[in-house]
């Protein structure tokens, strides 16, 4: 069997120490159901549990765990409030058995037994729609997904009218929902949405029941659905779990599909005949909406969605971490031959020692951070994408130690062997780089040109780059792609290009 990445038997014991089953683990991390229960077992005998000791780190992690309404058939009997029944299951530990017991103590003469108490129960509830049919345990669940309606904005500068989209999110237990409006359905938003969602609820449920979105599931599969790293991060960092709902199973999230006919219908019909210029000020008028979608008293449970939410979610949510969630993407990438990793077109250092091994890469709006096995290797300044580096001294080899046999007497061989003028480029771009290792890239890639193109058109190649300046992989690539090596500068002719009796030889100035 594949041993999981110490990150992910890491989020498993989080996630257990949090009270999930092992089941809603296996979903929320995208494996079997016994890979989770083997990794908990193998966690509990070498008596690891979260939080983790401090100095555990992934590779220590790894060493612990892998060591060598119904009516009544008897006139006269007490007829229970199955609104409030219905409410009272939706909160943790409640059971139909235990509201019985305190009907009957209350009712010990008139009351229902317990299986006419059941039956008269569940044909009450049959008479709901199937999303309030559903028992969701309060500050267990919230559904999450985008509208299928969009609101105009239009730029009072340009005129251009824009399609802002609208998130919706539901509460499981009492329903009360959080509406704002984003200018895309990407991860960026998706996530600040989220963010700012449970800011609104004050606390965090347990589980996040979402849409299989492209932003936060980077594969929809009905077995085994995954989840963007970014999203994981999120959700880690406010202490939850991602359940993507199964593909072609709207009964999965059949509360935020509800959620968002009543959004359609209470917020963005309202909204129709109004003209917005901004997004905040879309913004600003759904939240004057939500107040009263949320105090809106339903007719079957007989209380509004605001003091469901005050009754049951409320008390249940975790509380919010002290900071919110700082957004930041997660890149794969290799170290190459020059012991750097490109993001963004700009190449960051890290340690020599970790050439050509797999690292990801946090990226924030500020800084960039690599890691490798869950310890951060590198930290940089965030830089423009200039196809320059970035590199810490502290990362190069003592004397510039060459690795893997790749030396610049063994580049400029390999440029040798094609012809003199790839030689002379390649010689000139090692020569120019602060470090030669900096222009390995670079030379590799263009010797590496002659297998696609042929030697005589790389060949010719260089020599085109070279009289034009452009000393560089992007540059030879170009012209071989374009054919321009087959095209000779041409020599200007002596003389004016053109002859006419107004234009003045250099003579008239002497």
């Amino acid at each position: 069997m594949r041993r999981l990445p110490m990150r992910k038997i890491a989020e498993a014991l989080r996630l257990k120490a949090a009270g999930l089953s092992t089941r809603k683990i296996a979903v929320s991390l995208n494996v079997g159901q016994s890979t989770v229960s083997e990794y908990l077992k193998r966690a509990q005998m070498a008596g690891m549990s979260w939080p983790l000791p401090d100095g555990i780190d992934e590779a220590a992690l790894e060493r612990r765990l892998f060591h060598p309404v119904g009516e009544a058939t008897r006139r006269g009997l007490a007829q229970p409030d199955w609104s409030a029944v219905h409410v009272q299951m939706r909160q943790r530990g409640v059971t139909l058995s235990l509201i019985w017991e305190e009907y009957r103590a209350t009712h010990p003469k008139d009351g229902y037994g317990y299986s006419r108490f059941c039956d008269l129960y569940r044909r009450w509830e049959g008479r709901l729609s199937p999303t309030m049919r559903q028992h969701h345990v309060a500050g267990e669940r919230v559904f999450v997904d985008y509208a299928g309606d969009t609101v105009e904005v239009v730029d009072g500068e340009t005129g251009e009218v824009r399609a802002a989209q609208i998130f919706v999110g539901v509460l499981g237990a009492s329903n009360y929902t959080y509406v704002e409006a984003s200018w895309t359905q990407s991860l960026p938003d998706w996530i600040g949405a989220h963010a700012r969602m449970l800011a609104f609820f004050g606390g965090v449920p347990d589980q996040i029941v979402s849409d299989n979105l492209k932003a936060g599931v980077t594969k929809a599969c009905f077995h085994e659905p995954q989840i963007n790293r970014t999203y994981a991060e999120m959700a880690a960092h406010y202490g939850t779990a991602i359940l993507p709902a199964r593909p072609y199973k709207p009964r999965d999230k059949a509360k935020v599909e509800v959620g968002v006919l009543l959004v359609q219908r209470w917020v963005i019909a309202r909204l129709r005949k109004r003209r917005f210029f901004s997004l905040s000020e879309l913004n600003a008028a759904i939240r004057d909406l939500l107040p009263g979608l949320n105090g809106k008293v339903t007719r079957h449970l007989g209380a509004s969605r605001q003091a469901l939410f005050e009754q049951l979610d409320k008390p249940a949510l975790k509380p919010l971490p002290d900071r919110p969630y700082d957004y930041a993407d997660w890149l794969e990438r290799r170290a190459g031959l020059d012991y750097h990793v490109e993001v963004e077109k700009h190449y960051y250092s890290v340690p020599h020692t970790l050439l050509k091994k797999t690292l990801w890469v946090r990226i924030t709006a500020r800084t960039v951070e690599i890691f490798h096995e869950g310890q951060r290797v590198a930290s940089h300044v965030r830089t423009s994408g200039n196809r320059k580096h970035t590199t810490v001294a502290a990362h190069m080899p003592a004397s510039h130690r060459r690795y893997a046999g790749m030396t610049p007497a063994e580049i400029r061989r390999r440029a040798e062997q094609i012809g003199p003028n790839t030689a002379a480029l390649v010689e000139l771009i090692l020569r120019t780089k602060p470090h030669p290792e900096q222009g390995y890239r670079a030379c590799l890639g263009i010797v590496r040109l002659a297998k696609p193109h042929g030697r005589d058109a790389l060949e010719a190649a260089c020599l085109r780059a070279h009289e034009i300046g452009g000393q560089s992989y992007s540059s030879v690539k170009s012209i071989l792609q374009n054919k321009l090596h087959r095209q000779r500068p041409e020599t200007p002719a002596e003389g004016p290009v053109i002859t006419h009796p107004n234009i003045r030889g250099s003579g008239y100035f002497q």
